[in-house]
């Protein structure tokens, strides 16, 4: 008998339904706070997120389930044994990440945050002029699951004129109006009055936002991150920021996380922040998501079918 362990806090309803995509399984819940090296080296099969190192070396891990789209800390050689199946949880954060991006980006493009600081200081104040989506090219970087969804979004809301940034070829999503390669980054970069970036944390995404690149970029642009914090340097930023080279910024992550308290980021006037909450299980949907991933992928992997979701070693992405 196979054990499985499942590394989220579930309500019964979810414990029964996975249950019985794989009745002949043993299923142990361990959300964290419970959830024990032991334990995980024990484990044929886990779904959630355990820490890589407490499953590096396990010769009994068959598949691991992430209830995340990222996968970089299982990637590293040493944490899982050649033949370990690896899926993610691409598609369960489509709607939460990408509605967080858009909220960013008409805060940003209004001066909420601007009337927010002002508020607190119990001041009536003009912050000028506001920009709008309906006069905005939008460049939408990394077009998977999140990505398309912020794509329809700001098409729904008028915006004329979407670019999407993918890294191979393929058809082009009926969401944006020009599909480009990342080779063709640099040339459509001085085009966007908004770049939403959603790229993961590979090896080719580190410090992917150069100083050059910020150079290139709208001094009017508004950037926002929902992807990873690697992609961006932050003394890169900031100086982006202080110089005028974009006009704001939204990050729901960070290159450190938590950004420290003395980090110079926090009192950046023209940059708004979150704590990485974007798809952090806040909208209920998320869980349902990874569940019904989880629950498909299970039956599947008992039925000798293809799994959705696997996660190629080489590049990180979903196949």
């Amino acid at each position: 008998m196979k054990t499985v362990l499942v590394n989220l806090t579930l309500e019964e309803r979810h414990k029964r339904r996975l249950e019985a995509a794989a009745p002949d399984c043993r299923f142990v819940y361990a959300p964290d706070g419970v959830l024990t090296k032991e334990l995980a080296q024990q484990a044929e099969i886990i779904v959630g997120f355990p820490p890589a190192s407490w499953i590096a070396g396990s010769t009994r891990l068959e598949w691991l389930q992430l209830m995340s789209a990222g996968a970089d800390a299982y990637l590293k050689p040493g944490i899982l044994a050649p033949g370990v199946k690896l899926t993610n949880a691409t598609g369960a954060y489509g709607k939460a990440v990408s509605e967080h991006g858009l909220a960013m980006t008409m805060t940003l493009m209004k001066k909420l945050h601007t009337y927010r600081d002002y508020q607190q200081q119990h001041v009536w104040k003009d912050a000028g002029p506001v920009t709008s989506l309906t006069e905005a090219t939008v460049l939408v970087v990394g077009l998977g699951d999140i990505g398309q969804s912020y794509a329809r979004m700001v098409k729904a809301l008028g915006a004329p004129r979407v670019i999407g940034v993918k890294r191979r070829p393929g058809d082009c999503p009926a969401c944006v109006d020009e599909l480009c390669l990342t080779a063709d980054l640099d040339r459509v970069l001085p085009e966007a009055d908004v770049i939403f970036s959603v790229l993961p944390g590979t090896a080719d995404t580190i410090h992917f936002y150069t100083r050059e690149r910020f150079a290139l970029m709208k001094p009017g642009a508004i950037f926002v991150n929902c992807g990873r914090g690697s992609a961006v340097e932050t003394q890169v930023l900031l100086d982006a920021l202080r110089q005028g080279q974009i006009r704001a910024a939204g990050i729901d992550v960070a290159e450190q996380e938590p950004i420290p308290a003395e980090s110079p980021l926090w009192d950046q006037e023209n940059l708004l922040i979150t704590s990485h909450v974007a798809g952090n299980f806040h909208l209920t949907d998320i869980l349902e998501q990874v569940v019904n991933i989880t629950e498909k992928n299970l039956r599947a992997y008992f039925a000798g079918e293809p799994l959705q979701n696997v996660v190629d070693f080489t590049t990180g992405y979903k196949k």
